[in-house]
Formats: C-alpha cells, structure tokens, sequence
C-alpha cells in the first residue's frame, strides 16, 4: 500500500515537473494524511507519534514509526505548529561583531535541537537602530516563536527583554553578568575569568601589561576590563591609560591596538586582548615589527575559538565554554510546560588554557622595533 500511494503521487508531481526524485521527491510528497491512512489511525494520532505523547499505545506507535520510516516523511514545524496551537521554533537573535561566538551559539543550539522536534531561527538585528526593539517585536509576533534566544550585548537590553515579557514570547538570556529583568539567564563569570589572566601575568614576572578591552556597551567589554585590571590593583599594579586600548572584538580592530601599544615605550612585555580575534590582530602586528613571541612578548586571548590553537606559537587563552552555554539557554525553553520560565541563572565558568604564547619577561629591556 505504501508503495501504491507513493506511486500515485509521483504520476502528480510529473504533472507539475518537479524536479526532485528519489528519496528526496518521496520525503518532499508524503503527508501527515498518508501516514494515517497507512496506518489505519487518525491523523491526531500520527501527530501524538510525532510529538511522543506518552499515552499513545505502544503497538500503534511503533506502526506509525515504522511507516514514517519507511516513507522518509519529514514533519514541517509550521504545520506541527498549527496542528497543536504551539510552535515548534526557537529563535536566537543576536547583534553581536564576534562572528565565531556566534557560529559557536548556533552550533550548541542545534545540537541541544537535535531530536526534539524543534527547528532554529537565526535572526541578525541592529541594536543601535530606533526601530530595533519594534523590529524584533514585529519578528516575534509574525513568526511566533517558542521561545527566543538573546545574545550579548542585545540580552542586556531592558527594553527588549520587557517586550518579550508584554508579548509573552519565552526568553532565555545569554550574558557576562547577572540582568535583573531577565527571567531565565546564562551568565559566564567573565570578571573571575580575567582575573585569573592578571594572576597568571604577574606570577611569571610582568610588571607592565597592557588590554585591549572590548567595545563600548558591550557588558563582557566592562567585565573583562574590570575584572583584570581590579586584580592587577590588588597585586599592586596600577595600568597606566597608555597601556589601556580600545578594541572591537575584530582582527582589524587588534591590529590597531597593537600598533598603539607597542609604540609606546617602554613597551608593555605583555598584551590582554580580550578576546581572540584580536590577540591574532596582535601576533600580525609583533611579527611585522620583529617581536618574537612569547620570548619578547607574552599574549593572551579570550574565547578559545579554533583560531587560537593555530596560531604560531598556539595561544594561552581564556576558553569560554560555547557549548555548555547554548544548551544551557536551549533546554529550559524546549522542556515541557516552558510556557512560563521559572527565574533562574545558570552560572558557567571559563578557564586558563595555558599554551605557548606567555613567559617569563624578556631580560633584554631593549627591542629593535622596525617601522
């Protein structure tokens, strides 16, 4: 019988030229009412198999499984939506230049996704536009969502996050620190993170280090500066403003920093670059101008992204853990009766991995600095 009603339908679909076939043509063909008419069971039914409602007997759910197999049919999320007057969407909204982090969001998620039922929306906005919160309110109420993923710096926006609550969309907030008007929130202890940079700096010897802090507006940006230079306050270092650039989380934007501090002299026998893209803006800039690393400069990244173990010498870096995060913000929103999240904070820790970018200062003070 399956192969009858599949046989049907390809004599349609050459009706309309459809370009597919195979397995594929037959995946793309068969519907919900196929399935339930070959397995003489309504097509509530088949949406309860789909669905894994617990009550379905076990002798039916394995038929309808078996079919489903057999057919290659695919249930689409919309029309599972429809069927039961819930969405099967989770949308990650992100505005966010660190174009690894958010592969990295979006790789976690999908994985945290894998089986559930549950599909992913990927939307990119522009926090400093005036119509950013409408816009995204106006994304949320078209597409209706399950629940919403928010990135930093986007997640530490009041007002979105109050939208969200007014138009009663589930939101899971990504972030550095705690946000008091989420409900459900990731929080990375990026002060500690940096403090343990500061202490792993001055225990192998250096007096003068110099940051490259994140942009401004970024809560991760604040964080991270605080949080290293408080520590280095607290062993007796104080940063000097020439020893303080301003970066943007971009290779480019590393480069430039570079340049700025290492003109300065004395130069600083260490380099923070909060995050990796811009540590590997900082190994460009001391190759160009004869520094060798870790021998005349220690530098240090953040984030752990593939970059930095291949980078030449591999870099020491802080390693956020990407995954743990997007599972963390993905499970609470697919998990059944989410409807309203409970508040909570899941706190992750990121970690030194110490490589071979940092050492001990050089004893040679002087450097031959080429132009």
């Amino acid at each position: 019988m399956v192969k009858n009603i599949l046989k049907a339908k390809a004599k349609r679909s050459m009706k309309t030229k459809s370009k597919l076939t195979g397995s594929s043509m037959r995946a793309k063909q068969i519907t919900i009412n196929d399935i339930a008419h070959l397995a003489s069971v309504s097509k509530k039914t088949v949406s309860r198999v789909i669905n894994e409602i617990p009550t379905v007997n076990v002798e039916i759910r394995d038929r309808v499984n078996e079919i489903i197999k057999k057919t290659g049919f695919r249930p689409n999320p919309q029309a599972r939506g429809l069927a039961f007057r819930k969405s099967f969407l989770i949308a990650m909204i992100y505005d966010n230049p660190n174009a690894t982090f958010i592969v990295g969001m979006q790789a976690g998620i999908l994985e945290a996704l894998r089986g559930s039922g549950f599909e992913l929306l990927v939307h990119q906005c522009e926090r400093r536009s005036p119509r950013f919160v409408p816009d995204v309110r106006e994304f949320v109420e078209r597409l209706q969502p399950h629940g919403v993923i928010l990135l930093p710096p986007i997640s530490e926006n009041p007002v979105l996050i109050q939208m969200l609550h007014e138009v009663g969309c589930p939101h899971v907030s990504v972030a550095a620190a705690r946000i008091e008007s989420a409900m459900h929130r990731v929080v990375s202890s990026d002060r500690d993170a940096c403090a343990e940079v500061a202490l792993h700096l001055t225990e192998l010897g250096h007096k003068r280090i110099a940051i490259i802090a994140g942009p401004q507006g970024h809560r991760s940006a604040t964080e991270r500066l605080r949080g290293f230079t408080d520590a280095l306050q607290n062993r007796g270092l104080l940063m000097p403003p020439e020893l303080i650039a301003q970066g943007l989380y971009t290779f480019e934007s590393g480069i430039q920093a570079a340049e700025k501090l290492l003109s300065v002299y004395p130069p600083p026998t260490a380099i923070f670059a909060t995050n990796d893209e811009m540590a590997a803006g900082v190994y460009q800039v001391a190759h160009r101008l004869g520094i060798e690393i870790p021998l005349q400069l220690s530098v240090i990244g953040y984030d752990d992204n593939p970059i930095a173990s291949r980078l030449w010498p591999p870099l020491t870096t802080i390693r956020l853990p990407i995954p743990l995060m997007a599972r963390l913000a993905t499970t609470p929103l697919i998990s059944s009766g989410n409807a309203h999240l409970q508040q909570d904070v899941a706190l992750v820790t990121p970690n030194l991995v110490v490589r071979h970018s940092t050492a001990p200062p050089s004893s040679k003070r002087s450097r031959n600095i080429r132009a």
